[in-house]
């Protein structure tokens, strides 16, 4: 059984790896791909096969895929580009001849009214008008979208679009581990996991983090314009910064919030929102 993971130089990437190796996967049935092999030298050392590869090379995914039983295919980060991206690794891996795509995509990308969701929903298409075998890990937020901002936090609040809108965030090592254990055991082909933690609102983010600290803090909620606004004012270049008001906005409509698939395929409860402040304080 040969296993390529693409992204390995990114965090979801390595944290992919590191779980099948904790779960028992020979490292020289890991091919860690990437377009930095430099960054992947110290899992070569360990005995992972490390291959240079990139989305816009055609070719070198073709290199990079030979051979291959799975492909832990891990989308790209370059918005606007993914859909032409993901084809050239959707064409790679048909012509290689993978047994089964396990493909990291966003929550309820079929119906999702998130901008971010249409480069998704189209990849994952791709690969179902490809005939492929196919995993589909619909991932809501990382709960590391927001445990990095707690200084600001608690220096200015929390401020956003969400309404009271939930969100099943999760840590990306929560997400890594899942799709560790969809590569390694049976059942799960043409499968779709709609993947979050304990859902949780913005109120109850500004909750958790005065109560874990004893400093007062509250949420801001804004139209989404005037968030925004405020983003860019605080130095967040316009086009992501309208991307970030857009997630808000779906989380406001519960494009965010999913079911138990993340504690079904862990066997746990996923690390809690509590629990993540906690570490990250």
């Amino acid at each position: 059984m040969s296993i390529v993971v693409t992204g390995a130089t990114g965090q979801l990437g390595r944290l992919i790896i590191e779980s099948l190796l904790s779960r028992g996967v020979p490292a020289d049935q890991i091919v860690a791909v990437g377009r930095d092999t430099d960054r992947l030298a110290d899992l070569g050392g360990r005995g992972v096969v490390t291959q240079l590869a990139d989305y816009d090379d055609a070719e070198s995914l073709q290199a990079a895929f030979a051979g291959a039983d799975q492909l832990m295919f891990v989308s790209g980060s370059e918005v606007g580009r993914r859909v032409v991206q993901h084809g050239n690794v959707v064409t790679a891996a048909k012509q290689a001849g993978v047994k089964q795509v396990v493909y990291t995509s966003i929550a309820k990308a079929d119906t999702s009214s998130l901008v971010l969701a249409a480069e998704h929903k189209a990849t994952e298409q791709l690969i179902k008008d490809a005939g492929l075998p196919y995993v589909f890990l619909r991932n809501s937020w990382y709960l590391e979208n927001y445990t990095p901002q707690l200084p600001t936090y608690l220096q200015h609040g929390v401020a956003g679009a969400a309404d009271d809108g939930r969100v099943s965030a999760a840590t990306r090592a929560d997400y890594a581990e899942a799709a560790a254990v969809v590569l390694t055991t049976e059942g799960h082909t043409n499968r779709v996991y709609e993947l979050g933690g304990t859902p949780f609102t913005m109120t109850a983010l500004a909750a958790e983090i005065s109560r874990q600290t004893g400093t007062t803090v509250s949420y801001l909620d804004l139209p989404v314009d005037k968030y925004t606004e405020l983003l860019v004012a605080a130095g967040v270049p316009e086009g992501y910064a309208a991307l970030l008001a857009d997630g808000d906005r779906g989380l406001a409509q519960g494009d965010l919030e999913v079911g138990d698939d993340l504690a079904k395929l862990l066997g746990r409860t996923p690390t809690t929102l509590a629990e993540a402040i906690r570490a990250a304080l």
